[in-house]
């Protein structure tokens, strides 16, 4: 039995696997808002508090960078550590994985359905590949051609700096950095990154807030908040915010397949895309996507689509678990 884990900002997703017909078949899965919970291994206690699973393999994506088979989470107070976690199971080891890692991984196993294309590339498109996945915060992951299978490998891409392409967006990086000091993409491109965009076009004179908007954000999550009012067109600085967050998303993802030289397709993942799918497929995303100048040709060449499957990180976390086991 394989108990695999995406483990993110909001929310932690546990499920045991079985291995049938060299296939995974899903036994039982659980969701935990993880910020009620002191770390992963209360969250996996419970789990197996709650089912009787007798686990043989175990793998979890975390958001964060792993070192040495520990990750200190940069948005959740916690500290998971392979050693800890393998004593935990009565395993000899458990493996931890990048999430975005994780979900370059799950690429593997999604079925045509899972995917939007939003730029369907060259015809027979392959080689490397990438993740690039907006959320509580932006990861990125890469995934290289062996010449016969793709093969994972985490990044921090999304803690790199924010590169502005026009004079609106220097003056959002002059805004930024007066706040935060030094301004990744993440502060850009995530759901607290559209709160940020939107509290720069309204502070600096660049849209009028709705009242009855301002107190939904107050009550609710802001960035929700925004992005729904956005996609309804009901409050125009939503719509602003909006439009900003796409095209430098799909800039930053258009950087990612550069330097992961992505020829095989770039895989926007994450909790956003799939709730703004629409929006990403209105052909402003792949604008900024291919607009790199004397590279456009190859960034036309690339295939881009959107993960729809939430499931595509635990996924990838329980192929990975069968895969060092020998399974796969």
């Amino acid at each position: 039995m394989i108990l695999a884990g995406d483990t993110g900002g909001t929310s932690t997703r546990l499920a045991a696997f079985e291995m049938e017909r060299g296939r995974l078949r899903p036994v039982v899965e659980q969701t935990y808002p993880s910020r009620e919970h002191g770390g992963l291994g209360e969250i996996v206690a419970k789990f197996l508090g709650a089912h009787a699973i007798a686990v043989d393999h175990a793998c979890f994506g975390i958001a964060g960078p792993v070192r040495d088979g520990r990750v200190q989470t940069p948005n959740l107070p916690w500290i998971v550590d392979a050693a800890a976690m393998a004593a935990q199971l009565g395993l000899s080891g458990v493996d931890l994985l990048n999430d975005l890692e994780a979900n370059a991984w799950g690429v593997a196993a999604l079925a045509p359905e899972d995917l939007l294309t939003l730029n369907a590339g060259a015809p027979g498109a392959g080689g490397n590949a990438c993740v690039v996945a907006a959320g509580t915060g932006l990861g990125e992951a890469g995934m290289y051609w062996d010449g016969a299978m793709h093969r994972a490998f985490g990044c921090e891409g999304g803690h790199a700096d924010f590169a502005p392409r026009d004079a609106l967006e220097i003056d959002l990086l002059c805004h930024l950095q007066a706040r935060f000091g030094h301004v990744s993409t993440e502060r850009v491109v995530s759901g607290p990154g559209l709160v940020n965009v939107y509290a720069f076009l309204r502070d600096t004179g660049r849209g009028a807030e709705m009242p009855e908007v301002a107190a939904a954000m107050r009550d609710r999550d802001a960035a929700a908040v925004i992005a729904q009012a956005a996609l309804d067109g009901r409050c125009p600085l939503c719509v602003m915010a909006l439009d900003l967050l796409v095209s430098i998303y799909g800039a930053e993802a258009g950087n990612a397949g550069l330097k992961f030289m992505a020829s095989g397709g770039v895989y926007i993942g994450g909790g956003i895309a799939p709730k703004i799918a629409r929006k990403l497929a209105d052909g402003a995303f792949v604008r900024a996507f291919v607009a790199k100048g004397r590279m456009q040709p190859l960034m036309e060449a690339m295939p881009v689509h959107v993960i729809l499957n939430p499931k595509t990180a635990l996924l990838g976390s329980a192929r990975y678990a069968a895969a060092r086991a020998d399974l796969l």
